[in-house]
């Protein structure tokens, strides 16, 4: 049997090293929603929320089995799109969050990643997606038992990590932009500083 041509070979290579990256990573379903809202969604559709800062963030509470929930919202170049979602699960406790992932394993199939630490403070599964639009989508479920610094007991945490980082730099851009766009005399005013500025008034 003759052997293929070097081309050949490089191209069948590249086609399948395309086909791998841009088909999902599980069979299953892509998980977009949680508690009722959407990644990719209009945040006006969700109403009874509050406002807080950037990215821009809505907060939930007592919200279908979570105790508070965080929704981000992109001002620029996804103006309004949700691009991340943290919710807070009600039930803090880790017999809750081994179920948690049954169901999350039984759904999505086996985690991707570990993100957790070897001490049994928190527990972080990760998993990896593409949706029907290529966009990358991270699915995380997390249990915190001891770390003070961050919410105690279980979280869910769904995310367009790729968009958001458009976003972050669409946003900076934007930032750049109005700045240039300040008089000369204000620019400076603006740069001052000194105790004034640094001591509560």
């Amino acid at each position: 049997m003759p052997a293929l041509p070097l081309k050949a070979i490089w191209l069948s290579t590249v086609a399948l090293v395309c086909f791998l990256f841009v088909a999902p990573v599980h069979g299953k379903e892509v998980p977009l929603s949680i508690a009722g809202i959407s990644i990719g969604s209009d945040i006006n559709s969700y109403p009874n929320i509050m406002d807080t800062n950037f990215m821009k963030e809505k907060v939930i509470t007592d919200w279908h089995g979570f105790r508070k929930g965080v929704i981000s919202y992109g001002v620029c170049l996804y103006s309004d799109r949700i691009l991340k979602i943290d919710m807070k699960y009600a039930d803090k406790s880790k017999t809750f969050y081994n179920k948690l992932l049954d169901k999350f394993k039984e759904k999505f199939g086996e985690p991707d990643i570990w993100e957790g630490d070897s001490f049994g403070v928190k527990y972080i599964w990760k998993w990896n997606f593409y949706d029907a639009n290529n966009d990358k989508v991270t699915l995380k479920l997390q249990h915190n038992s001891k770390d003070t610094s961050e919410s105690i007991g279980n979280m869910v945490k769904l995310a367009y990590p790729e968009k958001i980082i458009e976003e972050r730099k669409c946003f900076m851009k934007m930032c750049r932009n109005t700045m240039n766009n300040f008089p000369a005399q204000s620019r400076d005013e603006s740069q001052k500083t000194g105790w004034s500025y640094l001591i509560p008034d």
